[in-house]
């Protein structure tokens, strides 16, 4: 007896199939393909002639929103549960409406044709966003190695699931073969009959992505399990006969339904979008990613920090509105370290409590302030975006952390040696300070199983 999701071809659709069919088809017509006004303002915000990272991540993400979730041009949004049961709701009603139409007006198409549109639009759909996060594992820049101001944070002060990517960066091949797995499965979905193949990997790959978010405390796992579910649905097409042949030992009945192009144009449009898909989001797509991996992770600021200035630093003196303040473990006031990135952060470790950003999304921002992955999930430092005016010597400091909005002021710094660096300014809060910095020559057990490999001696 033919079912709803192994269909045999040729077989009449039962009433019953009919309605659940007309329901799954609304309901995910209305998951995947973009219907919000603001979506499409997004992409005409585009430079189409230079597209970036952002760009081609941005689309790859998109879920229906309709419980008004915030998006900006650098990042859509990702739906939530709350979502997925108001779509339900109206599937259910759209369907109610498509039977009392279909009872008075038969179908153009047959229910085989529809089912087999909604797999394409599912395939594709699956395959741009595995493909986006496939390219940014396999050249590794999702898990970015750990910063130093990250080196130098305590465990206890880590989210569980900041603590899981930074293990994943610090083990890039790791980190390309699950991007090789992940495209590949999005590849897969391209050609019809390899569509089982690719379904079923994704299936693996993002039931551990689902459960490891859960784990970890993860932000994505609704979005995984968008993903998933779609991928599980596009499996059961071909699940029964796999079972029969691989389990039971029992013919599998052939998958015999052809779509019908009856005209050339439609066949020349069949290839041209497919050989248009291939084209953006994995060639250039793929041109995008390898050219960021040459340069900094995009989850770090580009712009070059101070010269020559990368490393921690130990707070050897600290003066604040004229007063020095001697080293106390629970002084709320004064700095304990400071940390120097390649890049234009700085960082400042002290005993005073700090509110945590707890983002945890995967997000490719344009604009350096707006990279805020160096402190996501992360407690015990206020980290700093500046600019330089190399003329005055003068560091603006604006603190990343959204809950600090207001945390800006201009330090002027001096140099009398490489390894010195010496600080003065006013605060925010119109207090005085004056930092002596002295560097320190720490050595990272990461660095040197780095430069003598895992057999060799270390010294530390």
């Amino acid at each position: 007896m033919a079912t709803l999701f192994n269909r045999n071809n040729g077989q009449a659709w039962r009433s019953y199939e009919k309605a659940i069919f007309r329901f799954v088809f609304i309901y995910f017509i209305l998951q995947s393909v973009p219907l919000d006004w603001k979506y499409f303002a997004n992409l005409l915000s585009i430079n189409w002639l230079q597209l970036g990272l952002n760009d081609f991540f941005n689309i790859s993400r998109y879920t229906p929103q309709l419980l008004g979730q915030e998006t900006t041009p650098d990042f859509w949004g990702l739906n939530t549960l709350g979502d997925w049961a108001i779509i339900a709701l109206l599937s259910v009603v759209i369907a109610a409406l498509w039977h009392w139409w279909e009872k008075r007006k038969p179908l153009r198409f047959s229910y085989d044709d529809l089912y087999y549109a909604l797999r394409v639009i599912l395939r594709y759909r699956l395959a741009l966003g595995v493909i986006a996060y496939g390219l940014i594992k396999v050249f590794p820049l999702q898990a970015p190695y750990p910063s130093i101001s990250n080196l130098n944070t305590d465990y206890g002060d880590l989210a569980a699931w900041k603590i899981f990517v930074l293990s994943l960066g610090v083990a890039p091949t790791f980190e390309t073969f699950l991007g090789s797995l992940e495209l590949l499965g999005g590849l897969l979905l391209l050609w019809r009959r390899t569509t089982a193949l690719g379904a079923f990997l994704i299936v693996i790959f993002y039931g551990n992505v689902v459960l490891s978010n859960l784990a970890y405390e993860g932000n994505e796992t609704i979005y995984a399990l968008y993903l998933l579910h779609i991928a599980g649905f596009l499996l059961l097409y071909d699940a029964q006969r796999i079972i029969n042949v691989f389990s039971l030992n029992r013919p599998g009945q052939p998958d015999t339904y052809r779509p019908n192009f009856a005209h050339a144009w439609q066949r020349n449009l069949r290839i041209g979008l497919k050989a248009f898909f291939v084209f953006l989001f994995i060639g250039v797509f793929g041109i995008q990613t390898y050219r960021a991996y040459g340069e900094r992770p995009y989850h770090y600021p580009q712009a070059n920090g101070l010269p020559d200035a990368s490393g921690i630093y130990n707070v050897q003196e600290f003066v604040w509105n004229g007063q020095a303040r001697p080293y106390a473990k629970d002084d709320s006031v004064r700095w304990k370290d400071v940390v120097f990135e390649t890049w234009s952060t700085l960082s400042v470790k002290t005993a005073a409590p700090v509110i945590p950003w707890l983002g945890g999304i995967e997000t490719i921002h344009s604009h350096d302030a707006d990279r805020l992955f160096e402190l996501d999930g992360t407690q015990g430092r206020h980290y700093y975006h500046y600019t330089i005016d190399g003329d005055n010597q003068v560091l603006h400091l604006q603190n990343k952390n959204p809950h600090y909005p207001d945390d800006r002021f201009d330090v002027r710094y001096e140099r009398p040696d490489v390894d010195t660096i010496i600080l003065s300014g006013v605060t925010s809060s119109g207090d005085s300070l004056s930092v002596l910095l002295g560097r320190l020559d720490k050595k990272y057990l990461l660095e040197e199983v780095r430069k003598s490999g895992r057999r060799g001696g270390l010294v530390l």
